[in-house]
């Protein structure tokens, strides 16, 4: 069957032009808003040429539709009145709400007259008939007569009775490039047209330089990203050199051993650490180091007399996913006093696992931030006075410390602030001095000591961000909305 653009383009190719679209449509049996599709198309390709007719009629309103059969209002007012007149009352009474506007009106027209008595206002006729004018108007309208202009403004614009309708036809005429079939242009330059020569009388569609283009989609920052940015940038400008923190899994020795942590402690549980089959021990680590360190677990040194059992180099080899960052601390450490002592501001901020019960406050996998200063005769007093200046730097002015126990830092400390919100003081983290029997087997001057401290990531972010349920920050359950539309971070401001 043909198309409506297969038959428009024969109609125009034998008559030459179309005088209008709207009787074409009509004779052809097609729905013109349909055809105007086609039309805009065809001008698209430049095969037709086009030319708007603007029509205009006018349509009854719903007011008026009801008057075609009962009458104008005011030619029912006048009807309602007998010979002998009528109470006012009791027309109102008989023709409900046309009443108002047909007394009005037959009133202007002096149809009616109201006389005062002792019974009340009475209507009385002063004419013996009329004529309907507005009820004759607005039938030869509904049948598509032509209207004077005066009486088409007095129905519109006085009674409200007909609204204007515009619509456009088209005077169609044949274009540059008319043809009886469409032909598409091409869009890309293939292979194909190259070989075979077809590019040369190929029409090929022209490029819009102005057409805008799909909407970039961006990346976005995580809100955690955009906190450890900021903790990244306050350990940068006091000094601290970052740590490299690319080894998720770590051997036992470093994460454990090196860090005289006794290999019966709880923590080395697998209920508490994640560790790994395959591979499931490491063979790689240094043996002198290796050697001391055996030696201080087992009978100690330095003024320590160690834990006093028989330490496994099997289990110093197990490998497991780094429960915490102070793993890569003691890497650093080592590496220092191989290379030579020289005093040093060390920081790391990256994941670390644990084989804890999730819930909303806690995750198998979270980000630990970590500092690290190691000088000659640092003391409890300094760690101290680098906590303030580092929390202050956070915002964070008031701070409380609470003795703790910590199996390679003596002494240790909790860190504690104010929370203004909660009014109450909250948990922020953990600190310390590295114990001798850690720094020693490494190769360390007996004078250097070691000030650390450590927090979440995760903590600090859910307060700024106010998230109440860590799964709604980190993990799968996280609403992408969130990631997509956050605001900036700034701290200590």
């Amino acid at each position: 069957m043909e198309g409506v653009e297969e038959r428009l383009l024969r109609a125009l190719n034998e008559a030459g032009e179309i005088k209008d679209s709207g009787d074409w449509a009509a004779s052809a049996g097609v729905d013109h808003a349909a055809l105007v599709g086609t039309i805009k198309s065809l001008l698209a390709y430049e095969m037709i040429v086009a030319e708007e007719i603007e029509h205009q009629s006018w349509t009854l309103t719903d007011e008026a539709k009801g008057y075609l059969d009962s009458g104008s209002p005011e030619a029912q007012v006048f009807n309602a009145v007998p010979d002998g007149g009528i109470p006012l009352d009791g027309l109102k009474k008989s023709l409900g709400a046309v009443a108002d506007i047909g007394m009005k009106q037959a009133m202007a027209n002096k149809w009616l007259a109201i006389s005062k008595g002792e019974g009340g206002p009475t209507v009385q006729r002063k004419v013996a008939s009329i004529e309907d004018k507005v009820q004759r108007l607005l039938t030869s309208l509904s049948k598509g007569e032509t209207l004077p202009t005066p009486d088409l403004d007095y129905l519109h614009k006085k009674r409200k009775l007909v609204a204007p309708s515009t619509w456009r036809t088209y005077l169609l005429g044949k274009g540059a490039k008319f043809a009886l079939e469409k032909k598409k242009a091409a869009t890309d330059l293939t292979r194909e047209m190259i070989q075979s020569g077809a590019w040369k009388s190929e029409e090929f569609k022209p490029y819009n330089f102005n057409a805008l283009g799909l909407p970039t989609e961006g990346g976005h920052l995580h809100p955690l990203l955009k906190v450890r940015a900021q903790f990244r940038k306050i350990f940068l400008e006091m000094g601290f050199q970052e740590m490299p923190t690319n080894n998720f899994v770590e051997s036992s020795f470093w994460n454990f051993d090196a860090l005289f942590q006794p290999q019966q402690h709880p923590a080395r549980d697998s209920h508490d650490t994640f560790f790994l089959t395959a591979p499931a021990a490491t063979k790689e680590l240094p043996e002198d180091y290796l050697q001391r360190v055996k030696t201080m677990h087992e009978t100690g040194g330095h003024g320590s007399t160690g834990y006093g059992y028989d330490w496994k180099r099997a289990e110093a080899e197990k490998n497991l996913l780094r429960t915490h960052t102070t793993a890569v601390s003691s890497r650093m450490l080592y590496q220092l006093a191989q290379e030579g002592f020289q005093p040093r501001k060390y920081f790391s901020i990256d994941r670390v696992f644990r084989n804890e019960a999730v819930d909303r406050t806690h995750l198998a996998e979270f980000h630990q931030i970590e500092g690290v200063i190691c000088d000659r005769g640092t003391t409890l007093g300094d760690l101290i006075g680098v906590l303030n200046q580092f929390f202050a730097r956070l915002g964070i002015t008031r701070l409380r410390f609470k003795p703790a126990y910590n199996p390679y830092t003596e002494p240790s400390m909790e860190i504690f602030s104010y929370h203004e919100q909660l009014k109450k003081w909250v948990e922020v983290g953990n600190s310390g001095m590295f114990r001798p029997e850690m720094l020693q087997p490494m190769g360390l001057p007996p004078d250097v000591s070691v000030i650390a401290w450590g927090l979440s990531l995760e903590r600090p972010t859910m307060i700024l961000y106010h998230i109440d349920n860590i799964r709604d920050l980190f993990g799968h359950k996280v609403d992408l909305k969130l990631i997509k539309s956050n605001p900036i971070c700034r701290l200590g401001l």
